[in-house]
């Protein structure tokens, strides 16, 4: 295949995901109003992923806690990312397991009108899939960010947002 297939291929790719992601209007406007009321209701936003998702998260977390637009002041919206740090995720992994990374803290800090927002590009990471079952058990509302078919996590979201790529 010419480079130039690929390139066409690629850019062909790429539409078709986002015109699926047009077709998930409706989660993305649901996850809009759940996110309202958490915040409204003194909630907080829990935020968790692996590899570049635990960055995402992080970096997510952060335009809560100070702000999403350079000229927009607001106060800061209570939010965290559950790899809290290197301290807490190297003892659990061990202590523990590393499918209890995200599931400790969570037990540690999650309150009632709190959220969960889990990222996990396959779905079917298994700590993310642990701390999604334990919100459904503690009745906290989820969101998944997922890739893929949304894997296994997706029968543990209350909302899915599923980008197949």
């Amino acid at each position: 295949m010419k480079l130039i297939e690929q390139f066409e291929n690629s850019i062909s790719e790429n539409i078709n995901c986002h015109l699926k992601l047009l077709e998930e209007y409706k989660n993305i406007e649901k996850s809009i109003d759940l996110v309202t009321k958490c915040i409204r209701k003194g909630g907080k936003i829990l935020f968790c992923g692996n590899g570049g998702s635990a960055a995402d998260a992080q970096h997510l977390a952060a335009e809560y806690l100070i702000r999403l637009r350079p000229k927009v002041n607001r106060h800061p919206l209570p939010a965290l990312s559950l790899a809290q740090d290197t301290s807490t995720l190297t003892a659990c992994g061990n202590d523990y397991s590393f499918e209890d990374i995200f599931v400790r803290p969570f037990e540690a800090i999650v309150k009632k009108n709190d959220i969960l927002i889990a990222i996990s590009t396959s779905g079917n990471s298994k700590n993310i899939f642990k701390v999604l079952k334990r919100a459904k058990e503690k009745n906290i509302k989820t969101i998944g960010f997922l890739g893929n078919d949304g894997g296994i996590c997706r029968k543990f979201s209350d909302i899915k947002l599923v980008v197949p790529s």
